[in-house]
């Protein structure tokens, strides 16, 4: 679970923060704060993985909580939701570092695809362990003539998701010559669901498979990165 703390100043716009969240998989709301003060103090006590920032508060502005943050220690994420429409300000948030920057009045469909967007961005980072250059753009992508992912060039038919078939292709930017079972286990699909991404990036050009024959049971087919 991501956990997350709202910092907004007016209470029942951070009700309908509240409400959104505890909708979406995979989030957990562990604190509120109208003040900055207590932001603050919510951030160093409970250390929350995403922390939803307005800018105007009664003693000072988001920016200055954004600045404490980033000259400590603090890992922790920054997604900007205001009315501040100036284009200084979003200059400002992304200088700051913000993971995205949502205007008020917030819309569920607009938090959610942002929040999707943050858990895929973990997903890829926490998949790494050494990086190429393929790495950092499908992390970090910032050029339109990059795509996000392999998977955002396919056509893809029905029952294969584009998330998936991502976690499944970064599997073989680390490993080689997996079995269906080791890349469920992998990604934590079964065995069925992995042979059936696996299969369909062979049918792309993706993936190539060969027959391994062990000494016992039967032939299994292992699948590894097209050279």
């Amino acid at each position: 679970m991501i956990k997350v703390i709202i910092a907004e100043d007016d209470p029942q716009i951070a009700e309908i923060q509240r409400r959104f969240i505890e909708r979406i998989e995979g989030f957990e709301l562990i604190g509120i704060a109208h003040r900055l003060a207590d932001a603050e103090d919510l951030i160093d006590i409970m250390q929350p993985d995403l922390l939803l920032l307005d800018i105007q508060f009664p003693s000072g502005t988001g920016f200055d909580l954004l600045r404490k943050i980033r000259a400590g220690s603090n890992a922790i994420d920054v997604i900007m939701i205001t009315a501040a429409k100036e284009v200084d300000t979003l200059r400002e948030a992304l200088h700051g570092g913000v993971f995205d920057y949502i205007l008020k009045p917030l819309v569920f469909e607009r938090l959610q695809e942002t929040l999707h967007n943050y858990q895929q961005h973990l997903q890829k980072l926490g998949m790494l362990e050494t990086l190429a250059q393929s790495d950092v753009d499908r992390v970090l992508p910032r050029s339109s003539s990059t795509p996000e992912s392999p998977a955002d060039n396919m056509r893809l038919p029905k029952g294969i998701d584009a998330i998936t078939l991502d976690n499944i292709l970064n599997v073989f930017t680390q490993r080689d010559a997996l079995n269906a079972e080791e890349v469920g286990d992998i990604i934590g699909a079964s065995r069925t669901t992995a042979r059936r991404y696996l299969e369909y990036l062979v049918s792309c050009s993706k993936l190539s498979a060969e027959v391994s024959y062990g000494t016992v049971g039967r032939p299994e087919r292992r699948y590894q990165k097209c050279r």
